[in-house]
C-alpha cells in the first residue's frame, strides 16, 4: 500500500464539474493498493497518517498531528501510484491491485480513518479533477510492507 500525503489549506475533488468532496485544513491523501495488501497494511498506514506530526505548533515547528489541529482528510484513490516506468515510455500498471479488491480495501481504509477524523472522498475509478492547495509545500510518501 502506498499513500502520498499533502498538507492542505483547502482542497476539493469534482466529477463532471460537481464537487463531491472538499476540505479546509488537513491532508489530501492519494491512495494506491498492490497485490498482497491486507488489513495489516491498512492499520499501519492509518496509524501513520493520524499521528504524522507535520502541522505547525505555536512556534512554527511541525510538531502536531491532524488530530491535534482538528483537520480533515480528502482521500483519493489512485492506482497510478503503482506505475512502473522502467521499460519504455508508457507506464505499466500491472503492480496495481485489481479494481474489485482495491475498492473493498479503499472503503475499509476510509472507514478506519473516520474513527479519528472527518474524511471526504472522491469516487473510486471515476475520472476526477482534484484541486490541491499544498500548504508548505509538505508532501510525504508512506508505504507499508518492506
Amino acid at each position: 500500500m502506498k499513500v502520498v500525503a499533502q498538507r492542505s489549506k483547502k482542497s476539493s475533488v469534482s466529477i463532471n464539474n460537481k464537487i463531491v468532496g472538499k476540505i479546509d485544513k488537513g491532508l489530501v491523501i492519494l491512495v494506491g493498493f498492490t497485490d498482497g495488501d491486507s488489513l495489516k497494511d491498512i492499520d499501519y498506514i492509518v496509524k501513520k497518517i493520524i499521528n504524522l506530526r507535520i502541522f505547525d505548533d505555536d512556534n512554527g515547528v511541525m510538531n502536531k498531528s491532524i488530530k491535534d489541529v482538528g483537520g480533515s482528510i480528502l482521500s483519493i484513490s489512485q492506482f497510478t501510484l503503482y506505475a512502473d516506468t522502467k521499460k519504455g515510455n508508457r507506464p505499466s500498471y500491472i503492480k496495481a491491485m485489481n479494481g474489485n479488491d482495491a475498492t473493498k480495501l479503499y472503503d475499509i481504509f476510509n472507514d478506519k480513518l473516520r474513527e479519528y477524523v472527518n474524511v471526504e472522498t472522491g469516487v473510486f475509478g471515476a475520472d476526477m479533477m482534484v484541486s490541491i492547495s499544498n500548504d508548505g509545500p509538505v508532501t510525504i510518501i508512506i508505504e507499508s510492507g518492506d
